[in-house]
């Protein structure tokens, strides 16, 4: 399976595994079952949040290796 990036959306990243919205939870975004949240990249979801995109792909990388 293809790795996540930060033009992975949202939608596609719960889809693979639903327990990755902690990682999305942790960084404050709370509207994961908002319609608009599921076509939003990782990197626009950081941008707005003010994380980092590139920790987050990490994190949810290594979760999805395990």
């Amino acid at each position: 399976m293809a790795a996540v990036t930060k033009k992975t959306t949202i939608g596609e990243v719960l889809a693979r595994d639903i327990n990755t919205a902690k990682y999305f939870l942790d960084m404050g975004m709370h509207c994961l079952g908002c319609p608009s949240s599921q076509g939003e990249s990782i990197e626009e979801a950081c941008m707005v949040h003010g994380t980092n995109a590139d920790e987050l792909v990490a994190q949810i990388n290594a979760f999805l290796g395990e």
